[in-house]
């Protein structure tokens, strides 16, 4: 398989870790949604120390199969591990930051926000069921806006996606067919269209293929300029893709109620919030084999979690609340130790 990577130089010594701040390069790999976010955030870091990050960008299955295999110092994915899967693997699981998924178009003269869409027609046009953009059921709910009569181009993550995972939930959500037929995961037996690797591939392929939609994060769509869908939510609402609607699907969230924090934030109650909201996580094994990596790893996240919520505000992510953040340092203190069974990281 051909990786897309990205290396970064990235660090910050932190007083409450453990090992002595010395420049150490880090690795990790996985979910394409938070790229961005880790990459602004690993340039900042930079600035503060000589660590490295090198973050393979290769979609949420290639994570999880990178740190099972222990080839990198932490994974990342969107779709969370459940937690029997995570005690099998001795892994530790928490969120970063939280984004959403949008469904992008390309379609001549249709402006970014323009577009109506329920999940129940998202569903039909992924699933085949609705080939043209003039369709009766498109065109009822976006009186004046000019549809050609043109078939529709589904487009795809090709590889195993946590952003995949987070779409097909909301699409089994909003469609009992899609459910029964297809139901969610991060690879799924799509009926029709053509596959793209990564979000930068779905996105590059929107922009390439005329009439045609795919599903990224928003980040994506937003840094390529590329349309995006307004999309009906639980309350019958059609709010914009923006921090007030992720904020909004995520207000009444028990992060404590899953394992590993792998809750989901699809398809929420409230007027403001939008339908496919989303976190994303990090993996890193409980039970550090190289103790000096694993504290790095959590010393960027820790500096993350201090030093760049503006950056992932500025990027469209929502940082996560401050008792969350809390818990996360807690389970790290409590979770994560050495072979000697001391704690890597001290809250």
């Amino acid at each position: 398989m051909k990786y897309l990577s990205f290396a970064f130089a990235a660090g910050l010594a932190v007083a409450s870790l453990t090992t002595p701040a010395t420049a150490a390069d880090i690795t990790g790999a996985g979910a394409t949604f938070p790229f961005p976010v880790y990459s602004k955030w690993a340039e900042a870091y930079k600035k503060e120390t000589n660590n490295g990050l090198n973050y393979q960008s290769i979609g949420s299955g290639g994570g999880i199969k990178q740190i099972q295999a222990k080839t990198v110092d932490f994974g990342a994915t969107d779709a969370p591990m459940k937690g029997e899967d995570l005690e099998k693997n001795g892994l530790l699981q928490f969120p970063t930051v939280m984004g959403a998924v949008v469904p992008v178009v390309n379609i001549q003269g249709v402006q970014p926000g323009q577009l109506k869409l329920t999940g129940q027609v998202l569903a039909d046009i992924f699933q085949g069921k609705i080939a043209k953009w003039n369709d009766p059921k498109i065109a009822q709910l976006n009186a004046g806006v000019n549809l050609p009569n043109a078939n529709i181009t589904p487009v795809y993550r090709s590889d195993s996606s946590g952003t995949t995972s987070v779409f097909t939930t909301y699409l089994s959500q909003v469609s009992d067919a899609w459910k029964s037929e297809l139901g969610a995961g991060t690879t799924v037996n799509w009926p029709a269209g053509q596959g793209g690797k990564g979000n930068e591939g779905v996105a590059a392929t929107v922009k390439q293929v005329p009439n045609s939609i795919g599903y990224v994060e928003y980040a994506y769509a937003k840094q390529n300029n590329i349309p995006h869908t307004l999309l009906q939510n639980k309350a019958g609402k059609y709010p914009q893709p923006e921090i007030k609607s992720f904020q909004a699907a995520a207000a009444s969230a028990n992060w404590s109620s899953a394992p590993g924090f792998g809750i989901s934030l699809t398809n929420q109650a409230g007027d403001d919030a939008w339908p496919i909201t989303n976190p994303t996580f990090i993996l890193v094994y409980k039970t550090a084999e190289k103790p000096e990596q694993a504290a790095e790893v959590l010393k960027f996240f820790d500096w993350a979690y201090k030093s760049g919520d503006k950056l992932a505000s500025d990027l469209d992510y929502v940082p996560l609340p401050d008792n969350v953040v809390e818990q996360v340092r807690t389970t790290w203190a409590k979770e994560i130790k050495n072979a000697s069974g001391q704690p890597v990281y001290k809250n």
